[in-house]
Parts: C-alpha cells; sequence; structure tokens
C-alpha cells in the first residue's frame, strides 16, 4: 500500500476515534511556555469541529501582545492576515463553510512568522502530523523558518511512525491539554 493510501485509510479512522471521544479542552498554558514567549509574531487558525481549540491560546496570545496571523487558502497554498480577535473579520472559506478565514489584507512578508501553530489528526514521536489530507500546511511549514507545534487531543501522539512523503514536514513540537511535548528534529 503506498503511503498515500495508508494516509488516507488512516485520516478515516483517526476522524472517527476522535469524533467517538473529542472533549473540549483550553491549549491556553502554551503561551507562557518559552517559545511562545520568545516570540512576537504567531501564526495559528481557527479551529472547528472536533478540532482541538484554539479559542483560548489565541486570545492569550493578542492579550500578551503577540502579533497574531491566521491562514487563508489561496488556491494550493496559505496566505497570512494579522487578526487581532475581531469575530467580526473571520469570513466562510471558500473551501468549505466550517473553516473560518480572515478577511483583510495578507501580509507581504512571511519570514516575521516566528512561531506557527499547525492542526493534526496525530503527530508522531517523530514531529510527522497527519492533517487533513490537503497539504497546505506542508506547504506553508516548507515555506516559514519559524518554530511549529501541532494541537492534538490527549492519545492521539501516535507509538508508530505515521506513513511519510516527500514533502511532510516534521514539527518541533506537539500539544495536548496537559503536556508539551518537544522533538530533536
Amino acid at each position: 500500500m503506498s503511503a498515500s493510501s495508508e494516509k488516507s485509510d488512516l485520516r478515516n479512522r483517526y476522524r472517527f476515534e476522535r469524533r467517538e471521544r473529542y472533549l473540549d479542552h483550553s491549549f491556553s498554558y502554551l503561551a507562557t511556555s518559552l517559545e511562545f514567549a520568545k516570540a512576537s509574531h504567531v501564526a495559528s487558525y481557527i479551529s472547528y469541529g472536533d478540532e482541538p481549540s484554539t479559542s483560548d491560546l489565541n486570545s492569550a496570545l493578542i492579550k500578551n501582545g503577540k502579533h497574531l496571523y491566521l491562514p487563508r487558502m489561496i488556491g494550493k497554498d496559505l496566505e497570512w492576515v494579522q487578526w487581532q480577535g475581531d469575530s467580526n473579520q473571520l469570513i466562510p472559506s471558500k473551501l468549505s463553510k466550517n473553516i473560518l478565514e480572515p478577511d483583510g489584507p495578507a501580509i507581504s512578508d512571511i519570514s516575521i512568522i516566528e512561531l506557527i501553530i499547525v492542526p493534526a489528526l496525530r503527530i508522531d514521536r517523530a514531529g510527522y502530523r497527519l492533517g487533513q489530507g490537503g497539504g497546505f500546511y506542508d506547504r506553508a511549514l516548507a515555506q516559514l523558518k519559524a518554530w511549529s507545534i501541532g494541537l492534538i487531543h490527549p492519545d492521539e501522539i501516535s507509538s508508530e511512525d505515521l506513513p511519510r512523503e516527500s514533502f511532510d514536514v516534521a514539527l518541533n513540537a506537539a500539544a495536548t491539554p496537559d503536556l508539551l511535548l518537544r522533538f530533536k528534529n
């Protein structure tokens, strides 16, 4: 079985498992961790459905004076828009009405982003993530030189290596509601 097929099968299984045991948790504790404290420019996202909630974390980052950027899908890539917490600035994505994106001008220099928070269905102990399958974040991670962290629910750290393809990018860390795991990569 190819890595792509294996990933697709795992996505279906992990989405089902997540739906069955979803609990809302806060990740705001991350705002005081070393990497977050050092960063002035942070990229995040607006979670939806049964994804780990970014709401408290995004609010804490803005309260702490961070410049927060949210993604907007443009073709097969992401562009980043500064967001100051105004829900009126969020509009449904053209890709999915469930996904909210920021309205406004995109930043022209993505090199200012020092830290990026990414969604994941699972993350293995080497820092590789299984995302939703669009490749948006792998392409973004390849362009950014930012420290990267994936948010997952408890028990979504995989003890086995996830299937990998040449374009997959390892994260620097993973976070559950009560654990920050930094990878050696």
